[in-house]
């Protein structure tokens, strides 16, 4: 008979977002159904298509070392700080450190950094260029400055999977510790590139929103004028822990990642196969251990594109039909590519422990193709105690976490 695997508990919580610096205060904008979506007043932007983003407003020089802030890209620097709050909740657990991991995806790296440095070899030279320049562009540097800070060394992992990039490094950890290969493992996704590159990219395929008069109205999931995501950054980070090793320590077990799936649709390198969409949402039900009926919320990838969130609609509903209470918070805070399925992650433990459920800011006009519970603002006194999460990323990538209340 085959041992049955451990159940992988969340220990530790940690966001930066453009609604909140701490998942405290993340947590209470969006409850509050504050938007962080803001204009870009810069002299780079002002040519741009699209001139709004949801932008990080904590002070982030202040909350690391010198040394750290100069030698990091600003998804390193999202990371760690996300990751530090994460891991003072959990305690700082004592684990072996060759039983302790990190996986934090994302899906751009430190593009920032590249177009930075690129800019200072054209304009003054290859002697100008920062001698830390290639450490910052890695997009694994944020999971391996996690790594040596809390002294893992169990394994550093990147998963590049787009916008499902923070989702399946959770399910990767996940992964990890019910294989046994790791004891509490840091997991989570970052993105920061609100840069004159990708937000041409995106608007040059129409995937962004142009509503540049009125920032704060320009996501709006699952609304019948919705006209494109809004570019965002930020991270989100969790600790995640076998259980009997976070109860031997007394830890507060914060929720449970039940069930994850992963999967890839090959199909098309941009366009999504609601086949798929709905193939990883029942395969992280099952490995959940979980019937449709046992999920009680839903908080969707739904960017506010018009035809992702109609298909993720479709899929929705087909496995869990049209009762389940949906939101997306990308209506708050816009999309944080690599990092959203991980605060998606963050929001859903915090949902499940307090019976309070955010809102679907802007959804004025709902769209009449599609039918589903979409909750358009914040609820209380739920009684859920399952639900799920859903990423998906250009590549066909597809991924679907599965949370339980303790």
């Amino acid at each position: 008979m085959s041992e049955v695997p451990p159940r992988v508990v969340v220990t530790g919580l940690g966001a930066v977002t453009p609604v909140g610096g701490t998942k405290a205060e993340t947590w209470a904008a969006l409850l509050a159904g504050r938007s962080g979506i803001v204009a870009l007043d810069e002299d780079w932007a002002q040519e741009l298509p699209v001139r709004m983003a949801g932008r990080v407003t904590v002070e982030v020089p202040s909350l690391l070392s010198t040394p750290e802030y100069r030698r990091m890209d600003r998804c390193g620097h999202l990371a760690l700080i996300a990751a530090r709050e994460a891991w003072a909740q959990a305690g700082r657990p004592e684990a072996d450190p060759e039983r302790l991991a990190v996986v934090i995806g994302s899906g751009y790296g430190g593009l920032d950094t590249t177009l930075e440095q690129a800019r200072t070899l054209d304009a003054s030279g290859p002697r100008r260029v920062s001698p830390h320049t290639l450490t910052r562009i890695m997009t694994n540097a944020p999971s391996a400055w996690v790594s040596m800070d809390i002294g893992a060394k169990g394994g550093a992992r990147t998963p590049v999977s787009a916008c499902a990039s923070g989702a399946e490094a959770i399910s990767q950890a996940a992964d990890m510790i019910r294989a046994g290969a790791a004891d509490v493992v840091v997991a989570g996704g970052v993105d920061s590139c609100i840069n004159g590159l990708v937000i041409s990219g995106f608007a040059q395929i129409r995937a962004l929103s142009t509503r540049n008069a009125d920032p704060q109205s320009a996501s709006r999931p699952f609304d019948r004028d919705r006209d494109g995501f809004v570019l965002a950054e930020g991270a989100g980070i969790l600790v995640l822990e076998r259980e009997d090793h976070a109860r031997a320590r007394g830890a507060e077990i914060l929720g449970v990642v039940a069930g994850t799936a992963v999967t890839s649709d090959a199909v098309d390198i941009v366009a999504a196969d609601p086949a798929m969409q709905r193939r990883v949402m029942e395969k992280a039900i099952a490995a959940a251990g979980l019937g449709p009926r046992d999920i009680g919320v839903v908080h969707a990838h739904a960017t506010s594109t018009p035809v992702g969130d109609r298909l993720e609609a479709e899929a929705i509903k087909a496995v869990l039909g049209n009762g389940v209470p949906v939101t997306s918070t990308k209506s708050l805070t816009g999309h944080l590519l690599g990092g959203a399925g991980a605060l998606g992650a963050v929001v859903l433990v915090q949902a499940l422990r307090t019976g309070a459920f955010p809102g679907t800011r802007n959804l004025e006009d709902p769209d009449g193709g599609i039918d589903l519970n979409i909750i358009p603002e914040a609820v209380w006194g739920l009684s859920a105690t399952a639900g799920i999460a859903n990423a998906f990323g250009f590549g066909g990538h597809s991924t679907a976490l599965v949370i339980t209340a303790d």
